[in-house]
């Protein structure tokens, strides 16, 4: 079994979701590897993951619109707001989400379904450089 590791950098605008399936399925084909897992993980606690319908993007508007109604900003129980108002939501936003995603790839190819695709979801306000590391373990 071979493994590679490949470090993407994803800029984010803001609250919302990035589509990054052509960044793991880059990875993918620059490992070589035919067979086996991509185990896509974001590096950092104020944004995470998701598997997501991409042909439609009301789909996820509808998503992140109901995840901002669930944890609102400006809160008077949280404590923890030192980088602003929306810093504790966006870590709660993560940890009910997700911060690494599993994909079986064969024939070199993700295993997605006809309608998905991966994404980076951006909790906070304002701009950022998201770490995401893709590791693929499989053969050739």
């Amino acid at each position: 079994m071979a493994i590679h590791t490949k470090l993407l950098t994803i800029p984010t605008k803001g609250k919302g979701t990035v589509e990054i399936t052509d960044s793991v399925e880059a990875a993918l084909r620059e490992s070589g590897l035919r067979h086996g897992t991509a185990t896509v993980f974001c590096r950092h606690t104020s944004c995470s993951l998701v598997i997501m319908e991409n042909a439609d993007p009301s789909a996820r508007s509808d998503l992140e619109a109901w995840l901002e109604r669930l944890v609102p900003e400006n809160d008077p129980a949280f404590t923890h707001t030192m980088e602003g108002a929306d810093d504790m939501p966006s870590h709660i936003k993560m940890a009910l989400t997700r911060t690494s995603e599993v994909v079986p790839f064969s024939e070199g190819r993700l295993l997605l379904g006809t309608w998905q695709g991966v994404y980076l979801w951006e909790h906070r306000a304002r701009s950022h450089r998201r770490e995401v590391v893709v590791t693929l373990s499989g053969e050739s």
